[in-house]
């Protein structure tokens, strides 16, 4: 299984993927909000195809908006691709292989809009990562193609777009119980992977590596705790591996479990932000049983619900740790485990760099909407900010996590899987076991009637 967003050098803040994707984000946001207030809309570039029930409808309405989607097209590029560029990557090469992932998730997103795709769950999460699956395993993929497949690239932009369309009274108020039940989560799920792995008879550094990496963010976690603890060369990416491969698997086991229990979107994502282990995997799980509602019988809640839940929960409860595992296991390694010769030692300014950083981005985007949502009645946010303003960065935030989910499919090769060793493979699986169960206990159980009720 391939990372093609593997840890770079340490580099000027203002040449990384954080600093491009809330640049990128914040100044759709911006822009959206200015016209807006001027009385027009970002609504002729945030193109997104119509409900369509015949094929030869939605291939017409493709033709009629072709300029729009070549507008959408060139402005993405030049904007990801001098990012990739300040972060090292060739201009030309990007912009050869963001044409073709455009070309991909443009098909992708246009099968969503089909009025039976709900009842076939082919929502273009799901789809993009299916197909990019497709093509890498069986296929193989194009040595052009890899240059933009940037995984963390697309989904910090999209999660800076999230922020957006999260009303920040909700953020303020469901804040501290997500932070709370991230808590536990975390700390319970880094403390099952690391006893099993040290029964295992891996070393204390490979423990806490794949521990941070099913309690926290992931990949993040995994790249940031391994260097923190001195951790061997070969640990970090093996870690990395194993995330990967369950969060993929909890993409389609996650919201299928919830439709047969029967839960509500906003108990869902919740548990959904609980029990996945990366960003753009959870997004899409709850993108995919917030389509849900509505449709299937049993199912109360608003898509939007479980898309909040989950945000709530994964990026402001969990993501937020990140630095504070890397801090205190820098010192736990450096004060009671073994020497290496390594420094591990991280100060507060090492805390901030491995900080997540785009999780600014978001607070600021929903800051910025929150400020233009107060010059207007409350009457009108659903006649003018909603259509306007909001659809809009919704529209371009489906872009991205589509971006996002293909590469992810495009990057993973399953045979991979098999040269990281059955111990680490069963400590982490330990882990995984806990956290779903444990979320939901939480989710459901303890927190039930709080994430239904979410937002109301």
């Amino acid at each position: 299984m391939s990372t093609p967003d593997a840890p770079a050098p340490t580099r000027s803040w203002f040449r990384t993927e954080d600093f491009w994707a809330i640049l990128l984000g914040l100044g759709f946001v911006i822009a959206a909000s200015l016209l807006v207030l001027s009385g027009n809309s970002l609504k002729w570039l945030a193109v997104m195809p119509g409900k369509w029930t015949d094929a030869g409808v939605a291939f017409q309405q493709l033709g009629q908006a072709w300029l729009r989607y070549l507008a959408l097209f060139a402005l993405l590029a030049i904007g990801l691709g001098l990012g990739a560029r300040s972060i090292g990557l060739s201009f030309r090469r990007f912009l050869l292989s963001f044409a073709g992932i455009f070309a991909a998730t443009t098909v992708i997103i246009l099968l969503g809009a089909w009025a039976e795709a709900g009842r076939y769950t082919l929502e273009p999460p799901l789809v993009a990562l299916a197909i990019g699956l497709l093509i890498s395993n069986a296929v193989g993929l194009p040595a052009w193609l890899s240059e933009g497949l940037r995984v963390e690239y697309y989904v910090k932009l999209g999660i800076v777009l999230l922020g957006a369309t999260l009303p920040l009274n909700l953020l303020l108020s469901a804040g501290p119980v997500a932070i709370g039940q991230a808590a536990v989560v975390s700390l319970v799920t880094f403390g099952t992977i690391f006893f099993v792995a040290r029964r295992l008879g891996l070393d204390q550094r490979f423990a806490a590596t794949l521990g941070a990496g099913g309690a926290v963010c992931g990949v993040s976690a995994s790249i940031a705790v391994a260097g923190a603890v001195g951790a061997k060369k070969e640990q970090g990416p093996v870690a990395i591996t194993i995330v990967v491969f369950w969060a993929i698997v909890m993409v389609f086991l996650l919201p299928l479990a919830a439709r047969f229990f029967g839960l509500s979107t906003g108990v869902a994502g919740a548990w959904i932000g609980t029990s996945e282990f990366a960003d753009a995997a959870g997004f899409a799980a709850a993108q995919t049983y917030g389509g849900y509602a509505g449709k299937v019988p049993g199912i109360a809640g608003t898509p939007d619900d479980a898309v909040n839940a989950f945000t709530l929960m994964k990026v402001i409860g969990r993501d937020l740790w990140v630095g504070i595992w890397a801090f205190v296991l820098s010192f736990i390694a450096v004060s009671r485990w073994s020497d290496t010769g390594v420094d591990t030692r991280v100060g507060a300014g090492e805390v901030w760099r491995r900080f997540p950083k785009f999780v600014l981005g978001f607070l600021l985007s929903s800051l910025i909407v929150a400020w233009v949502a107060s010059t207007y009645p409350a009457a009108d946010f659903k006649r003018v900010l909603d259509p306007e303003l909001i659809g809009p960065l919704k529209n371009l935030r489906v872009w991205a996590f589509t971006f996002c989910f293909l590469s992810i499919g495009l990057s993973t090769r399953w045979r991979d899987l098999a040269s990281i060793g059955r111990k680490p493979f069963l400590a982490f699986t330990a882990g995984v076991i806990v956290n779903v169960l444990l979320g939901y206990f939480l989710s459901v159980v303890v927190f039930g009637k709080y994430w239904s009720t979410l937002g109301r």
